[in-house]
Formats: C-alpha cells, sequence, structure tokens
C-alpha cells in the first residue's frame, strides 16, 4: 500500500530581505558597494541591473530600509500622486525596463525632476537604461546618465548560500550536503533556485519526510534532472 500522502497548501513562503540576508560574493559585491555610496550617488540616481533573480529586488529593499524610500512596481507609476511627493523623497521603482505605456514613462520622467535636487532615485531592470525601450526621450537622456551597478548570475557560494536562505525562508533546516548536491545540479540562477527549493517542501510535505539527498535526487530526477 502506498504511503498516505499529505493535503498541500502552495503557501508562498515570505522571503527573508534584511541586509543580513543579503550574501555578498563576487558577482554582487561591487553593485552592492554602489549601493552602499548612497546618499553620495552622482546626479542621486542609481540602476541597478542584473539577470531575473540575481538579486535586485533584495538590493532595493536593502537600500530601501537604510534610505526610508517608498518601493513601487513600474506598473504603479501611473496612480502616483506627484503633487504628494516631497523634493527629498527617495523611490525605488522596480522592474522600470518593462514600463507601461506613455503614463508610466511620463510620470517616472516627472518624478526624475522631483526628486533631481534633493531626493534619491532607484531604478532596477534586467538591463542598464540605456538599452530600455524608452519612447520618451527625455525621460531616456535622464536615466542614460545614471550610473549602473551590475549584478551577475551566482557563483557556486553565492547559489548554495541562496539555497540555504530559501529553505530556511520555509522553515526548513537542511543538511549542507543537500544544499551542496543541489548546488552542483540546478541551473545557475536564482529562479531555478527557488523552483527546485519549492518542489522539494511541496514533496516532503505531500509524503511527511525530511529533506534529504534522496528526496532532493528524486525532485530533481522527476523535473528532468536540473531545475
Amino acid at each position: 500500500m502506498a504511503a498516505p500522502r499529505q493535503l498541500v497548501l502552495d503557501l508562498a513562503a515570505r522571503p527573508a530581505l534584511g541586509r543580513s540576508d543579503f550574501f555578498v560574493s563576487p558577482a554582487n559585491a561591487l553593485a552592492l558597494a554602489q549601493v552602499d555610496a548612497w546618499p553620495a550617488w552622482p546626479g542621486r540616481r542609481l540602476a541597478v541591473a542584473g539577470p531575473e533573480g540575481s538579486g535586485k529586488t533584495h538590493l532595493a529593499h536593502v537600500w530601501a530600509a537604510r534610505s526610508g524610500a517608498r518601493m513601487l512596481g513600474a506598473e504603479e507609476l501611473p496612480g502616483l500622486d506627484l503633487g504628494a511627493v516631497p523634493d527629498d523623497a527617495a523611490f525605488a521603482v522596480e522592474d522600470a525596463d518593462g514600463l507601461w505605456g506613455a503614463a508610466a514613462e511620463e510620470t517616472l520622467f516627472h518624478l526624475c525632476n522631483r526628486l533631481a535636487a534633493r531626493g534619491s532615485l532607484l531604478v532596477t531592470g534586467r538591463e542598464a537604461p540605456a538599452r530600455w525601450p524608452l519612447r520618451l526621450p527625455d525621460l531616456a537622456s535622464r536615466l542614460a546618465v545614471a550610473p549602473v551597478a551590475r549584478l551577475e548570475l551566482p557563483d557556486d557560494d553565492l547559489l548554495a548560500a541562496v539555497l540555504a536562505k530559501l529553505f530556511a525562508d520555509r522553515q526548513l533546516i537542511v543538511a549542507a550536503e543537500v544544499v551542496r548536491y543541489l548546488a552542483l545540479r540546478i541551473d545557475r540562477a536564482l529562479p531555478a533556485a527557488e523552483r527546485v527549493v519549492a518542489a522539494i517542501d511541496r514533496a516532503g510535505l505531500a509524503e511527511r519526510r525530511p529533506v534529504s539527498l534522496r528526496l532532493a535526487g528524486e525532485v530533481l530526477a522527476a523535473e528532468g534532472g536540473a531545475a
């Protein structure tokens, strides 16, 4: 008789996004140093660029906690009340390379102007702003001169640290050998790590099994050998 399976509710884990949870490696050390240089950013602006899941959101949260910045997704820009924004405010706009339409670009342009003298602006995207498909030339010129903090895909040490953190976010204590096993076999990208950890968590809960090398291997095999 097959072992009973537990009903698993697909509840998202709450990520830890504090400074102490940001693991430093050669893939992100320079970008972190550039963020930490605030408030001495040239032009009081900084763009953080990197592949999906490279840590842009985490780095933006680290800066927001220090600066008191308001976090916005680019899709929220059209609803921003610019009249209520002080000229010494700080804003972090995520996924700004995916701006939706003229209204979002117009709002970001006016936000740049509002914050130019005394405020601070951080934007994130997969590429540097000079490569964004912006339709508003004035906005493109303002963002193109912002320094760019580049994040790279994680190296071995960073990927292992991220895997350990993802398990911890789900309140799972996992042996170091399991983390090393996964780090050597999954794609070198943080979304892959997130998918594998979520799949292992679901399988462990459903089958009422602890996270082990055997369970990790079974999950990887079920997913084609790698995330």
